[in-house]
């Protein structure tokens, strides 16, 4: 079967595909949309684990989504709905104190540990929110890209940059000098010439290593830690949140506003081939042997799943594909949900209470994160992980039955791939084993209430996601991998170096998280081209 008529065919059905695809079609174009899976959503999807119990899959809070696409899907209006966490935060420590995090209570919770720290901190939030709103701003920017063209060329990104220097022109020095910090040093390095308190610096720290296979005193780890600030909830900047039903709810809000504007979707599709015609990207083969032509092919793909295995090497210059073989992509990343009996009941705060709402941080220090990285990094996994444990359960009852509750824990670190020949297939169970056991050391009697699970290890992420090295960002947020240089320096503007071809996914800027936002810029991109040229352009 084949298509002659569609304006773009988008590969993946991610929530990234799904925005780009609801912006193409509200500008009057014909999309369709090829899911390799039966379900859309990507990494954002909400399915069932256990009898009686479903949980997010992958990706399992909210934060980063982006204000703007939610207003111009309406995305309240096709069911979704997000709470804030009662409290954002819960760390507990080994002397069984706890530092608990969240709007009104958390400098009364440092300085518990540190009156010093309690002193320091709204001066830390101020200035760390003045970069985090410098960058919020270009997150729906596509940035300066460099180009080998002429003056006509060159000229917009000289613009683009020009707006950029003005933009960080009118921060202050101190400012400036922040910005710096953030994007070379490590966290920890940033923590330290803030705090002294090991509690409080693992609190802000542990943003760093999320999805992050690194130390948080690896050089550019506090850009990371910055990533993660840049979201809000509810108008609530920097706030964390569940979407009711899971993140799936998401997704299934954004193919209702697909439907909407008339985007065909269809499910159990996946692609085999891009196909291209005189250098030119012309459309998509499924591995049915279906051919779905378009005038553009918009890719949701991890960006070397898209070289290494649609595009014909051909097509693609030398030099793309060495900087593509060489790109980045592994996280240290763990992923189960647990189907619970009852609530876990922690040692340092064994009653009921807000802190079954927030993030559960089972990582008392930097250096406890620290040893979990090279302890991984020589074995395969640390014997200490670090676990961040949700139990969303407590903030949406359509999870799990009356009386039970279901947790999501995101563990770290492993290794995204396993020395000397071994397979993941074969050390699942006994790593997922480790990380119930260290929650119990936590919260005792966990182990007990454990009445079913899912693991995913970063090949299962990689298989089942197309997560490659199980990395949730599409690619490490390394400098070199970041803003202009994303997912290749002379890229960044969405065009890939094949006519005709775009990436729309998490490998181009802003990189990772359920922001959707590459999906909004890359449409931005595709439409200029459709209204400059009437067809794509190179």
């Amino acid at each position: 079967m084949a298509d002659q008529d569609r304006d773009v065919v988008i590969l993946g059905g991610g929530h990234n595909g799904l925005v780009c695809a609801f912006y193409l079609a509200r500008a009057g174009l014909k999309v369709t949309v090829l899911e390799r899976r039966g379900v859309v959503g990507g990494a954002a999807v909400t399915e069932t684990f256990h009898p009686g119990f479903r949980n997010s899959t992958a990706s399992y809070t909210v934060s980063l989504l982006n204000p703007r696409v939610i207003a111009d899907m309406a995305l309240d209006r096709h069911g979704l709905t997000i709470v804030e966490r009662r409290m954002a935060n819960f760390l507990p420590q080994e002397d069984g104190r706890y530092l608990a995090a969240g709007q009104g209570r958390t400098q009364a919770e440092v300085a518990k540990f540190s009156s010093r720290d309690a002193d320091r901190l709204p001066a830390y939030e101020a200035r760390l929110e003045t970069v985090a709103a410098v960058l919020r701003a270009m997150v729906l920017e596509t940035p300066p890209n460099l180009t080998d063209g002429g003056w006509r060329d060159g000229l917009p990104e000289m613009l683009k940059a020009a707006g950029l220097a003005r933009r960080l022109g009118g921060l202050d020095l101190t400012a400036r000098r922040d910005v710096l910090d953030l994007f070379n040093k490590s966290a920890g390095d940033w923590l330290d010439g803030w705090f002294e308190s090991d509690p409080v610096k693992a609190l802000f720290g542990f943003d760093s290593v999320v999805g992050n296979y690194a130390s948080p005193y690896t050089p550019g780890s506090a850009y990371v830690l910055l990533h993660h600030v840049f979201g809000e909830v509810n108008g609530i900047k920097g706030a964390w949140g569940h979407a009711i039903g899971g993140m799936g709810a998401i997704t299934q809000a954004m193919a209702a506003a697909c439907a909407e504007q008339g985007v065909e979707v269809r499910l159990d599709s996946p692609v085999s081939e891009v196909l291209t015609e005189r250098g030119r990207a012309v459309g998509a083969v499924t591995e049915a042997g279906d051919v779905v032509r378009a005038r553009a092919v918009v890719s949701n793909l991890h960006p070397r799943l898209l070289f290494d295995r649609l595009v014909d090497p051909a097509v693609v210059p030398v030099d793309f594909r060495e900087r593509m073989a060489g790109y980045r992509s592994g996280s240290g990343t763990f992923r189960m949900n647990v189907a619970l009996s009852e609530l876990p009941r922690f040692s340092a705060h064994p009653s009921a209470g807000d802190h079954h709402t927030a993030g559960v941080i089972l990582a008392p220090s930097l250096s406890y994160m620290d040893r979990a990285h090279a302890e991984a990094r020589l074995t395969g996994w640390s014997g200490r992980p670090i676990i961040e444990m949700l139990i969303p359960s407590t903030l949406d009852d359509s999870l799990a039955p009356a009386g039970a509750h279901v947790a999501s824990l995101f563990c770290q670190h492993v290794a995204p791939q396993l020395s000397d020949g071994r397979s993941w297939d074969d050390h699942r169970d006994t790593v997922a084993d480790l990380m119930i056991d260290t929650v119990d050391r936590w919260a005792p009697g966990f182990k007990a209430s454990v009445l079913g699970r899912l693991a995913l290890t970063p090949l299962d992420l990689e298989r089942r996601f197309g997560l490659v090295g199980g990395d949730i960002f599409h690619g490490r947020l390394t400098l070199d991998q970041l803003f202009s240089a994303r997912p290749v320096l002379g890229h960044a503007d969405h065009r890939m170096p094949v006519p005709g071809l775009y990436l729309c996914g998490s490998g181009a800027h802003p990189g990772g998280g359920v922001t959707g936002a590459p999906g909004h810029n890359a449409a931005k991109e595709i439409l200029k081209d459709f209204r400059r040229w009437r067809r794509p352009a190179p």
